[in-house]
């Protein structure tokens, strides 16, 4: 168990490391510096994370979607940390991959 925790602790700090996560902590920052839109961010991945989580496919919540935030996605700030968190989340998405289907685990 040793060597998988020292294992464990160098990937984490590959991870911190990476170009992805130093944008996503220099882009959430940024944002942090303005609660009100950090509100407005919270609360569009929350409702971006339920269209996602659901059964069905809500064409109209999507839709919906699109027209509450177009001008809140068109801000710079807002689209720069979306865009940041996002290439961190595929980059830690695509690790979690790779472990998995490497291991012999069904």
């Amino acid at each position: 168990m040793r060597n998988v925790e020292e294992a464990a602790v160098r990937l984490v700090d590959a991870i911190k490391a990476s170009e992805e996560y130093q944008d996503y902590l220099r882009e959430r920052e940024k944002v942090k510096r303005f609660p009100k839109l950090t509100e407005q961010i919270d609360a569009y991945r929350h409702f971006n994370f339920e269209l996602q989580s659901s059964d069905e496919v809500a064409f109209e919540k999507i839709d919906q979607m699109e027209q509450e935030y177009s001008d809140f996605r068109s801000e710079p700030m807002v689209e720069d940390f979306l865009q940041a968190e996002l290439a961190f989340c595929r980059m830690m998405q695509k690790i979690n991959r790779w472990i998995t289907e490497t291991l012999d685990f069904e």
